[in-house]
């Protein structure tokens, strides 16, 4: 069914097919990353607290200011400035 949606709008999927277990890979890595830097240091008391940290993990740490391999050790917000400083 997923395939023939896919399909059927002119997608490209981003899974292989049934039984790879790579395709979870790089989300199953990001969940570890967070509940080893946030989730397991907290001992939550209410759900939404959690979700908030988490919220706010996400956004404002690892999508802004936590180094990322894939950027050459540098974090995404220093990326940006990098770029607009040589556009400069």
């Amino acid at each position: 069914a997923y395939h023939k949606i896919i399909n059927q709008h002119q997608f490209i999927g981003s899974m292989s097919g049934r039984g790879n277990c790579f395709d979870n890979a790089p989300i199953e890595s990001f969940w570890g990353v967070l509940k080893n830097e946030l989730v397991y240091h907290q001992d939550y008391k209410a759900r939404f607290t959690a979700i908030n940290d988490i919220i706010r993990y996400i956004e404002l740490y690892y999508n802004q200011t936590r180094i990322q391999k894939g950027l050459g050790y540098k974090s995404p917000r220093q990326v940006w400035f990098d770029y607009y400083r040589q556009a400069a």
